[in-house]
């Protein structure tokens, strides 16, 4: 018996594409699903979604770990370590989980992820990557009882020659998802999701004031000045794909938003997944923070695309330490950038590889010091200046600098 776990349709997604590429062999398949949603009770359950009609009969049996633990939240509640052999007897039972030959989860590093490996314990695990994050260093560390069980990394190609960051410190190997298998996979919910909105171009809203990157104000007038962005390039009907965790508050936001600029403002699912919005709609332009969409977008379907808003986010992420700082790092360097004016530019020329292996040092120097270089030139854009003095980059300020400093600022 393999034990899979999805809080996503992407991830569900990724998870139907490994299988059907043998990745897990034969055997009974069991898939436990999870809504992290801040407030889960008003967001559609993964397996609820129309979706993921297709894709349940990769798996045996389908369970909610949200009905497991409620009225506790998937994301905060983890089993005390007294608690643990008679949560682990009782969760066997409840789910049917004998003889579990393999544990295949996402986002490990956290509950309810980490709670599960926890909790099914004995049993080799496969991690699979839910994105951009997997280029990123693990975001903390793990107890050696589950570290030690974790065989491999399942990842999409999305950065061809990009190699992940995630789990390399404890040897465990990444092996790359066929993306043709994916987009297989996007082909068989895109036939059976609803008719879709047609639309020039397609905004992808996160949630980044429950990431605590953005307030709420800033993260409305950040996707309205999107909107006005596209306008500027011409764009009267735009289509807003929200975030699946962000409830109904953002495409209201929206769609006063465009009645004041006037333009067309359609509103897709917010269980349909960004992939099969780019399957459907084929637009003229895909715009997004640092959205995973962005890059699958532009390589698994060849869209035109653009962030907004890093330099921001880049700017407010705290500590140097939050495992987004690859991603945005990512998808600042790489791709290009919608100004407020509507204009496209292309970001300066970089060696991508060599900037996601600094910052990821930078993160992580103790998990990872044999990705220290020789030198870091301090950009301000992606390094911290006192994060450089503290690594020994860059020469601490003496009492006399500080106090030139101090002299110049005020004349």
């Amino acid at each position: 018996m393999k034990v899979f776990y999805a809080s996503t349709l992407f991830g569900a997604m990724s998870l139907a594409a490994a299988i059907d590429d043998g990745r897990f062999g034969d055997g009974r398949r069991v898939l436990v699903v999870s809504n992290n949603a801040a407030i889960p009770e008003v967001a559609a359950p993964l397996d609820e979604t129309p979706g993921f009609a297709v894709l349940r009969s990769r798996f045996d049996a389908v369970h909610s770990w949200n009905e497991l633990i409620a009225p506790l939240h998937p994301s905060d509640w983890r089993a005390r370590v007294i608690e643990v052999p008679m949560m682990e007897r009782l969760i066997r039972s409840h789910l049917g989980l004998d003889g579990v030959e393999e544990l295949v989860l996402e986002s490990i590093a956290v509950p309810p992820a980490r709670t599960i490996a926890g909790l099914v314990r004995d049993c080799p695990i496969t991690v699979y990557s839910d994105g951009l994050m997997s280029y990123g260093p693990t975001r903390d560390p793990l107890p050696a009882e589950i570290h030690r069980r974790v065989t491999r990394l399942l990842h999409l190609d999305l950065v061809p020659g990009l190699t992940p960051l995630l789990l390399s410190e404890y040897g465990v190997p990444p092996e790359v998802l066929p993306g043709e298998r994916f987009l297989a996979v996007v082909a068989e919910v895109t036939a059976t999701a609803p008719d879709m909105l047609a639309g020039q171009a397609v905004i992808l809203g996160q949630y980044l004031s429950a990431l605590e990157l953005l307030s709420a104000e800033e993260e409305a007038e950040l996707h309205e000045a999107m909107l006005r962005a596209l306008a500027a390039r011409g764009h009267g009907h735009v289509v807003f794909k929200p975030h699946p965790a962000a409830g109904r508050r953002h495409a209201q936001l929206m769609r006063a938003a465009a009645e004041r600029i006037g333009v067309r403002l359609s509103v897709a699912g917010e269980s349909v997944p960004a992939e099969v919005c780019f399957a459907a709609l084929r637009p003229e332009l895909v715009v997004g923070c640092f959205s995973t969409g962005l890059v699958t977008a532009r390589r698994y379907f060849g869209l035109p695309v653009a962030s907004f808003g890093t330099d921001l986010v880049l700017e407010r992420l705290a500590p140097y330490e939050n495992s987004n700082r690859v991603p945005v790092t990512i998808v600042d360097a790489l791709l290009p950038r919608l100004s407020a004016d509507g204009r496209i530019e292309e970001p300066p020329p970089v060696e991508l590889e060599a900037l996601v292996r600094a910052v990821g040092y930078c993160m992580q120097a103790e998990a990872y010091p044999e990705l220290r270089p020789a030198e870091i030139a301090f950009d301000a854009r992606y390094f911290k200046r006192k994060r450089l003095e503290t690594l020994g980059f860059l020469a601490r300020p003496t009492a006399l600098s500080r106090l030139k400093k101090k002299i110049r600022a005020a004349i």
